[in-house]
């Protein structure tokens, strides 16, 4: 399984694999855990889609999305602070050049290849691991998210546990808890998977140090 990042200069290389993202957003979003979004043509879309996030993608051995995050910096539009201010203490975000937003995080856990003995699936901990590569190469150093208090418990068995940016709130039928998680290397190490492929070319453990 590897991470593929893909930039806005990318969306039509990679326009297949973005479409098969945004059908596993809708799966996951839409059917399994019944969220208030807007599918059209069984596709998962929303206005973050069109300020031209980076995503990144898991991707298995016959290129099928086992994953996906978008990421926005946090000087722009952000769904914390524009769509769930009430997620955050004040209802602002205390935003910086440091500071990126993960949003629609989704892993397909029909995929078996990779779990066992009650360890979390590889998707997960590969999207985690290649969320902290990326944001460590490309100069931030703390990640944002608005979650569910489920997806904050498998963080803590990751050994990435969030520190909470404001209380719990009910939002639709999701107990959503908004959070600030390290891009350290000390995290990249604890949540890298066994055989973990860098995403950045010729890349290494030391090479994400000197990226932070």
């Amino acid at each position: 399984m590897r991470i593929l990042v893909v930039s806005p200069d990318l969306y039509q290389l990679h326009s297949n694999l973005l479409r098969q993202m945004r059908r596993l957003r809708a799966t996951i979003f839409g059917s399994r855990l019944g969220w208030d979004v807007t599918i059209s043509r069984g596709e998962e879309r929303d206005q973050y889609d069109e300020v031209r996030p980076t995503y990144l993608l898991a991707v298995d051995a016959t290129d099928r999305i086992a994953g996906c995050a978008r990421l926005l910096s946090a000087s722009g539009p952000t769904m914390l602070e524009h769509t769930f201010p009430e997620l955050l203490a004040g209802g602002s975000l205390a935003a910086h050049s440091g500071m990126v937003e993960s949003s629609r995080f989704c892993v397909d856990t029909s995929l078996e290849a990779g779990r066992g003995g009650g360890q979390l699936h590889l998707a997960t901990l590969t999207m985690f691991a290649g969320i902290i590569e990326w944001s460590l190469a490309n100069g931030y150093s703390e990640i944002v998210t608005a979650t569910d208090l489920r997806f904050e418990r498998i963080l803590n068995r990751a050994g990435w546990p969030m520190a909470r940016l404001g209380e719990p709130a009910a939002i639709g039928n999701t107990m959503a808890v908004a959070g600030s998680l390290p891009a350290d290397r000390e995290s990249f190490e604890r949540v890298r998977p066994a055989g973990y492929r860098p995403i950045i070319a010729g890349s290494d453990s030391a090479s994400i140090r000197s990226a932070a």
